[in-house]
């Protein structure tokens, strides 16, 4: 339906240009602090009109509209702007307003003029990127053509490669960045790619156009597989992983938040717009691709993950696990889609949508309480860090939410999705492919190990940071965040809490972005607001808000028994030291011994160096160091082929004018015989 009066998506509009407002003024902002105490707030008010508006979009969208239209004088020649909402991008905006209003009121602390990264940008500088950012991912949510599509994209890559390098004078950070421009730039080439094969076979390039066109079955697995390429790389799945871990630790906190709370999500929308609505008609094995290549990443993300010693490099490898767990859901879809079960479909689909706004409140979370510890202490090891919960209590047990949410604990946020999409695994063996439906099921398995795997490395994350005793002396003067901070940490604490208590009414939302790409809808089988039955009560059900009942009865009781027996029988006796004298920092568990198991256990995933120490070492040491064999493997050797041909490329340049004309000449030659 085209934009009317009563259209949401001129309202969206207008609040993404409001955006790039505060953005404009912070860059000419008079005051030394570019106006963080006043625009950061602003931009969080402006994320959360963009969330409500995109929940109210999604609930009076009428299931077979097709969406809001608005085509804009603005692009090339007979190429005009074309925007849309629908139900798809609606709930991406909803997670990009939701989590930018905590973000931002974070950030209006965070960026403060005395504490915001003396070495790098101005702040003025730093608001202006940073607003740009949250535009132009919005206006790809909202781009409805190829033109306007790749545009919006790439000045989502630009942007946030400036945010990535804004301690800009660090030789690892302008390292970092640079990797990051290029794997971004690789991407964004694949995704032209696939949008060209289509445009070429459609004969437009908007994307009412590709809807309407039938693709040879050529064509559309070209575009499948360039696509993968591209959104997958910007995903983080493996191999084209190796710049998330590199750029979340070199940006600045609440920018590693937005990136991997947020941006890795317009890879899956793009990925669910091509696959779900541009390309009619998939081909089930296209799914089993993107299942293979999501849980192999999400077992390689949480491995690595569990070896860190680095805060935001552990919580960097945590997001290529959540995103290939995200991977896995949607490649089940396809399976279930191309073999014909809409209910199986529609639920793992469900499963896709429900992580991906999950993993966008939780790990922003994460991000945020590490940024300030970082703050507070100037520490990312976690081998440097321990014991801060008794100095920063606001930020201890807000980031313990998002720990627990992010290990699948109930009743938080991550058990839901990650239950569903066990639920649609539980489907699997009635694919009709013999091979499908015995290989399928073992992923159930896989994902339960990963999700496992994830405590794991949470309890080490929570419980060395801020458990125990600290590390190192010197951090008596740790502060807990300030009050603006806290605002936005508690914003999304709620969102994880709401989220995971309240199910059924978040699965109604998401429904009608199943029922709009035509993959089905749920069955309505009457179950009470408070329980979750995707399908059927007999068959599984949830219901968490009883779970939260019985475990806060459980904790009373367990509190009041404690009390008791103390009363009755108390002995008091002096901690138990074995005769070595009284306890301290140092006999508590370290981060490289807590993944000592896992590195020993996973060891072929590594690829380790050990350093042994010398006889005649006056102190000898024992270091190991934890690399991926990708960069020895893939990307080490792909690197020297490009700098030997760069060198011979070089070369030729410094020969003489004929020769230039003698390579010119072949060149016409070869380039006539292939057109000829």
């Amino acid at each position: 339906m085209p934009a009317t009066l009563g259209s949401p998506l001129p309202t969206i509009g207008i609040l993404l240009c409001a955006w790039l407002a505060i953005g404009l003024l912070g860059a000419f902002w008079p005051a030394r602090d570019g106006g963080t105490r006043v625009l950061f707030p602003s931009g969080a008010l402006i994320g959360f009109g963009l969330a409500v508006t995109a929940i109210h979009a999604l609930t009076v969208l009428p299931p077979d509209a097709p969406g809001w239209r608005l085509v804009l004088p603005l692009g090339l020649p007979n190429l005009p702007t074309h925007l849309a909402l629908d139900a798809l991008s609606a709930v991406y905006l909803a997670v990009l307003g939701g989590v930018a209003a905590g973000v931002s009121l974070y950030g209006a602390g965070y960026f403060r003029a005395p504490l915001a990264l003396p070495t790098g940008s101005p702040p003025g500088l730093l608001c202006a990127q940073y607003h740009l950012f949250l535009a132009s991912m919005g206006f790809v949510l909202l781009a409805a053509d190829a033109y306007a599509f790749l545009v919006s994209w790439e000045l989502m890559a630009l942007s946030s490669y400036f945010l990535v390098v804004t301690d800009h004078r660090v030789e690892a950070i302008r390292e970092a960045g640079y990797l990051y421009l290029v794997m971004a730039h690789v991407g964004a080439l694949a995704i032209l790619l696939a949008f060209a094969v289509l445009g070429a076979a459609a004969g437009a390039y908007s994307f009412e156009a590709l809807r309407a066109a039938h693709f040879p079955p050529g064509v559309a697995g070209a575009a499948f597989v360039l696509g993968l390429i591209g959104f997958g790389g910007k995903a983080g799945l493996v191999p084209l992983h190796v710049w998330l871990p590199e750029a979340h630790p070199a940006a600045p906190s609440p920018v590693s938040a937005l990136m991997s709370g947020v941006m890795l999500k317009m890879a899956v929308y793009g990925m669910l717009r091509l696959c779900f609505d541009l390309i009619s008609g998939l081909a089930w094995w296209w799914g089993l691709i993107a299942v293979g290549i999501g849980l192999f990443s999400a077992l390689y993300g949480i491995v690595f993950a569990a070896a860190q010693t680095d805060m935001k490099r552990l919580l960097a490898y945590s997001s290529i696990e959540n995103l290939g767990i995200v991977f896995a859901a949607l490649g089940l879809a396809m399976v279930f889609q191309g073999a014909g079960m809409p209910l199986a479909a529609a639920l793992a689909l469900l499963a896709v949508l429900y992580h991906s706004v999950n993993h966008a409140f939780m790990k922003s979370l994460l991000f945020l309480g590490t940024g300030s510890v970082l703050h507070a202490t100037g520490q990312r090891s976690l081998g440097r860090l321990g014991g801060l919960i008794h100095r920063m209590p606001w930020v201890a047990w807000l980031t313990l939410v998002g720990a627990l949410a992010i290990a699948g604990l109930p009743p938080l946020n991550g058990f839901v999705s990650e239950w569903l999409l066990l639920q649609a695994f539980l489907y699997s063996h009635e694919v009709p492919r013999a091979f499908v439906n015995m290989a399928l099921p073992l992923g159930a398995g896989l994902v339960a190990l990963v999700t496992a795997l994830s405590g794991y490395v949470m309890v080490k994350f929570f419980g060395v940071v801020f458990l125990g005793r600290s590390r190192e002396a010197g951090q008596g003067a740790v502060h807990d965040a300030a009050p603006v901070e806290r605002i936005g940490l508690v914003w999304l604490a709620t969102a994880c809490v709401l989220l995971g208590l309240l199910p059924a009414q978040v699965v109604g939302l998401l429904e009608r972005v199943a029922q709009q790409l035509r993959v089905g809808s749920l069955p309505d089988n009457g179950a009470p607001w408070w329980m979750l039955a995707p399908i059927s009560g007999r068959q599984a059900s949830y219901a968490p808000l009883v779970f939260l009942a019985a475990f806060v009865v459980f904790v009373l009781l367990t509190i009041g028994a404690v009390r008791l027996i103390r009363r009755t029988r108390a002995v008091r006796v002096a901690p138990w030291d074995g005769g070595f004298g009284p306890l301290d920092a140092r006999m508590q568990d370290t981060a490289e011994g807590f993944g000592q198991p896992i590195r020993q256990l996973f060891e072929p995933f590594f690829a380790m160096r050990r350093q042994l120490p010398s006889p005649f070492d006056t102190a000898p040491t024992y270091r190991v160091t934890i690399g991926d064999r990708f960069w020895d493997l893939l990307y080490l050797p792909l690197a020297g082929l490009l700098r030997r041909s760069s060198s011979l490329l070089v070369g030729l340049q410094g020969t003489r004018l004929s020769a230039h004309l003698l390579y010119g000449f072949v060149t016409l030659v070869v380039l006539l015989g292939l057109v000829l």
